[in-house]
C-alpha cells in the first residue's frame, strides 16, 4: 500500500489520522515540524504527503516550495484551518495537488487521497522496458524476454527502490532504509546486492559519496 508522509504538530489530530490511515492499509511517517519532514524525504520514499500549514520551524507553505524546488513531485494535500483566498491561491502556488480545510471528514479526506493516488499511478503504464528487461509493477517482476528472473527479497525491494525512481540518484541510505537494515557490514551488503542487479543488465551508477542510480534506458 501506498506510504504516506503526514506532517503535523497537533499530537491528537495526528495520533488520529494516523490510526485510521493505517487501518485502511497505507504506511504512514509522522513528522511534527518542518526539518523534520525534510529529513524524513531524505531518509526515504512516499506515494503521498499530508501537509498542515502552521507547522514548527517554518510553515508547509515554504516546506512544499523547498521540495518542489529540489525536483520532488510527489502529490500533496494541504490540511488546515486556512480558508482564505490568499492562501488557497498560495498553497497551490508552491505545488499543492489538493487543499482540504479543517475540521474535515474523514471519508472526504479517503476519496481525496485514493483520487490523487490513482492519478499519480495511472501516469505509469504497469509494464516499464528497459532494454531487454521488462519490469511488470503491479507485481514487482522482472522477466528477460518471458523467463521471469529470480531474486532475493532484499533484492527484489531493491529493483522496487529503482523503477520507482528511475534516472533519479537514491542515497545510500534511502537504499538501507528500504532493506530495514544500517551499518557497514549492511552497505557491503548493499553492494553485493546492486552487483547482482548489475549482471542482469540493470545499469546502475555509482554516484560517488551519495548512492546510486538506475540510468533510464
Amino acid at each position: 500500500m501506498a506510504r504516506i508522509l503526514l506532517v503535523e504538530d497537533d499530537v491528537t489530530l495526528a495520533e488520529t489520522l494516523v490510526e485510521l490511515l493505517e487501518n485502511e492499509g497505507y504506511v504512514l511517517k509522522l513528522a511534527t515540524s518542518a526539518n523534520a519532514a525534510l529529513e524524513a524525504t531524505y531518509n526515504q520514499s512516499f506515494e503521498l504527503m499530508l501537509f498542515d500549514v502552521n507547522i514548527p520551524d517554518f510553515s508547509g507553505f515554504e516546506l512544499l516550495k523547498m521540495l518542489r524546488e529540489s525536483g520532488n513531485n510527489i502529490p500533496c494535500i494541504f490540511l488546515t484551518s486556512l480558508s482564505d483566498i490568499a492562501s488557497l491561491s498560495k498553497g497551490f502556488e508552491v505545488g499543492a495537488d489538493d487543499y482540504l480545510k479543517k475540521p474535515f471528514d474523514f471519508d472526504e479526506l479517503l476519496v481525496r487521497i485514493q483520487a490523487l493516488l490513482r492519478k499519480s499511478f495511472s501516469t505509469q503504464k504497469n509494464e516499464i522496458i528497459y532494454k531487454n528487461l521488462h519490469y511488470k509493477i503491479s507485481t514487482n517482476e522482472l522477466f528477460r524476454d518471458s523467463t521471469l528472473l529470480l531474486f532475493t527479497p532484499q533484492e527484489q525491494k531493491l529493483i522496487a527502490t529503482f523503477f520507482r525512481r528511475i534516472n533519479e540518484t537514491i542515497t545510500k541510505q534511502e537504499l538501507l532504509y528500504e532493506l530495514d537494515t544500517t551499518g557497514e557490514s549492511s552497505e557491503g551488503a548493499l553492494r553485493v546486492y546492486i552487483n547482482k542487479l548489475r549482471k542482469n543488465d540493470l545499469e546502475i551508477q555509482t554516484i560517488k559519496g551519495i548512492g546510486y542510480r538506475l540510468v533510464k534506458a
